[in-house]
């Protein structure tokens, strides 16, 4: 089973697309199962486990790649995304904005959701976070103040997402945006966004039913996780798309899991957080990816993909690349 060339574009056979999203869901049931089988999110290696399943997508990339063969050898880093990094300014500007990029956009969820009453806001006192740190430190150890606590990590949070956290969302972009965006891309450009993204959200599944990210331990918590995944799999997309590269999506999944608890640095003391509707996967994060993603759309950013359209890009044919 090789991959066809359409237009310029590797095109991956159906059967290579589900055994991949079988695989990557399969695999990261199977991590969980432990978690199932004892205490939940309580169980001792949930910190583990947690971490391991996101290298699951990854796996099955490998295990379809090698199995089934739908990219042929010589072009197998190329079409992932991985190499070459070329143009190269085109990439690191793209990589720039992956890690600052989501920054801007969770602020703006911040907004959204005070703006719509699902959170109260306390910027002056940070009250809420204050009472966190209190009960986090031994009694009789002063408590520092909670302005410079809170500034430290704000400042922190693109190394955060440069190091640790983007190797982490590694083990993802290399399944969501590496292989499934461009795979399914031969079907159009937003049905590959969006289908990628719904994959995305119900991978997730087994954690989510445990009440990982909403405290929902039913289908509507992975029916929000699914709409998150979506709106911001859409951004992350993009990036892949405009960048013919994964590394710019790594780097602003790393900076979402990195500034993913933003919001509760700025709650007020007593404020009850439903961060379905007010953390960036839920209803405020996916206004907030909407109105960029109108913007992006507005300024036809969703068609220029250098892949495609005969530019260096990664999902070149090597017959058309040397022509």
């Amino acid at each position: 089973m090789t991959a066809q060339s359409i237009g310029t574009a590797v095109r991956i056979p159906l059967s290579a697309i589900i055994a991949y999203v079988v695989l990557a869901c399969g695999l990261a049931w199977l991590v969980a199962l432990p978690l199932w089988l004892g205490d939940g999110l309580a169980h001792p290696l949930a910190g583990v486990l947690i971490p391991v399943m996101m290298f699951t997508p990854a796996l099955a990339v490998v295990l379809v790649i090698l199995v089934l063969r739908p990219v042929t050898k010589g072009e197998r880093l190329r079409f992932l995304g991985m190499w070459p990094l070329r143009p190269a300014k085109r990439v690191i500007w793209l990589s720039v904005l992956g890690l600052f990029g989501p920054l801007v956009v969770i602020a703006l969820s911040v907004v959204v959701a005070a703006a719509f009453g699902w959170v109260q806001l306390d910027l002056v006192g940070f009250s809420g976070f204050r009472e966190t740190l209190e009960a986090s430190l031994p009694d009789g150890v002063p408590v520092p103040p909670t302005g410079v606590v809170i500034a430290s990590q704000l400042i922190a949070i693109p190394f955060a997402a440069a190091t640790i956290n983007a190797v982490m969302a590694f083990g993802e972009e290399l399944g969501w945006r590496g292989f499934l965006v461009p795979a399914l891309r031969q079907y159009g450009t937003w049905p590959a966004l969006l289908m990628s993204g719904v994959v995305w959200g119900a991978w997730h599944a087994p954690v989510i039913l445990l009440g990982y990210n909403f405290g929902r331990t039913d289908l509507t918590g992975v029916l929000i996780m699914v709409g998150g995944c979506v709106a911001w799999g859409i951004l992350l997309g993009w990036l892949r798309l405009r960048s013919a590269s994964v590394w710019p999506a790594v780097f602003a999944h790393g900076a979402i899991n990195a500034a993913g608890g933003t919001l509760l640095l700025l709650t007020a003391a007593g404020a009850d957080v439903d961060l379905a509707l007010a953390g960036p996967l839920g209803v405020a994060g996916w206004v907030a990816c909407a109105i960029v993603i109108a913007v992006l759309t507005a300024t036809g950013q969703f068609r220029n993909q250098p892949e495609l359209d005969g530019g260096p890009g990664r999902l070149l044919s090597p017959q058309r690349e040397r022509s």
